[in-house]
């Protein structure tokens, strides 16, 4: 289904991180909302990528409307799927309102296990109740079809590394699943005889396919993994998860330094690339309400929960868009010399 192009178009980056991805469907709401803007390029990474295929095949199948409710049903079957998980929060933090999961025995225990054991040996039949979701919830014909929003999905390359980019036509199932594939926890997906991982390895998410698209010079990038930690972890688990953080950031940091450096060239020389040559970057990211987020309750998707992030999101974009809109399409919001300085104060204040 073709919708009327309106208002000012954006692309977007969407970073991965489990169910805080409900952050970026908060997100996602909010702009689908709002009739001034027009989703054009979405580039997604795990989490990133479903919310984009399912953005995708909504906004085909009923507009902005049907990409709504298409990312509510997304994370509702979620959800539904893990009230059978055994991973589940601990009386204690039930009691306290924490929705960690570092005290439940079935998260500790299966964190144990995937450290002694691979995938491989766990699972082999490689069943995942994420793919059945997946494949329930969204027709990939539709994702590919869309002529008015265009999805990019980024998986890692098991043998090299490297960054593989699915664009329109080649967005699949499989495609989506090796971009969330998380190497201790699931078998690595296979596309055209090659393995690949978590796309968060090599491009969380992948800018490349943004910068070089006609559909509009913005970039919002909606970040949903710190940057910033404002205190030094401690414990085995908290440099655990720190680590994971940073790794997570680094292919994100490395690419918006790239623009940086480019546009800091075309601005040194004074080029005119005219239109094309034009990258506006944006950040909607809120530092302070990340830290509370621990890296274990990545793997809650209580529905209490994901409606908490759910509304945080929403926050964010609200807050974003009274403050950054009028930015759109004129320069960027995002002050990359001072982001690199010190991200923490250099994020545009919502």
């Amino acid at each position: 289904m073709a919708e009327k192009t309106r208002g000012k178009r954006i692309n977007l980056a969407l970073q991965g991180g489990g169910s805080h991805g409900a952050l970026t469907w908060g997100v996602l709401d909010r702009l689908l909302e709002d009739d001034r803007l027009t989703i054009a390029d979405i580039s997604g990474t795990s989490a990133g990528a479903m919310n984009a295929v399912v953005l995708a095949d909504g906004f085909e199948r009923g507009g902005r409307d049907g990409a709504r409710a298409a990312l509510r049903e997304f994370w509702k079957a979620v959800s539904d799927a893990a009230r059978f998980s055994p991973i589940q929060r601990s009386p204690w933090d039930r009691a306290a309102g924490n929705f960690s999961l570092d005290l439940s025995p079935g998260y500790l225990l299966a964190e144990g296990v995937t450290r002694l054991f691979s995938p491989y040996e766990l699972n082999p039949l490689g069943v995942d109740p994420l793919r059945m979701i997946l494949d329930a919830q969204v027709d990939f014909a539709n994702v590919n079809r869309c002529r008015d929003i265009a999805v990019h999905v980024t998986a890692t390359h098991v043998r090299t590394g490297r960054a593989r980019i699915f664009s329109r036509g080649e967005v699949t199932a499989d495609a989506v699943m090796a971009s969330a594939c998380l190497p201790q926890i699931s078998r690595a997906v296979e596309i055209d005889g090659e393995d690949y991982w978590d796309g968060g390895y090599s491009a969380n998410p992948a800018l490349l396919p943004l910068v070089t698209s006609q559909a509009s010079p913005d970039i919002v990038i909606v970040q949903i993994n710190p940057v910033v930690r404002h205190e030094t972890p401690r414990s085995a688990r908290e440099i655990i998860n720190r680590v994971n953080e940073i790794s997570f950031n680094t292919a994100l940091i490395k690419e918006l330094r790239a623009i940086h450096l480019m546009q800091q060239l075309i601005d040194g020389r004074n080029l005119d690339l005219g239109p094309a040559g034009r990258t506006y970057l944006h950040l909607i990211h809120t530092d302070a309400e990340v830290q509370d987020l621990s890296a274990s309750s990545k793997l809650n998707a209580e529905w209490d929960y994901l409606s908490l992030l759910f509304a945080r999101g929403r926050g964010w974009a609200e807050a974003w868009l009274d403050v950054n809109f009028d930015a759109l399409g004129s320069h960027s919001s995002l002050d990359l010399d001072a982001w690199f300085s010190d991200p923490a104060s250099a994020v545009p204040k919502a």
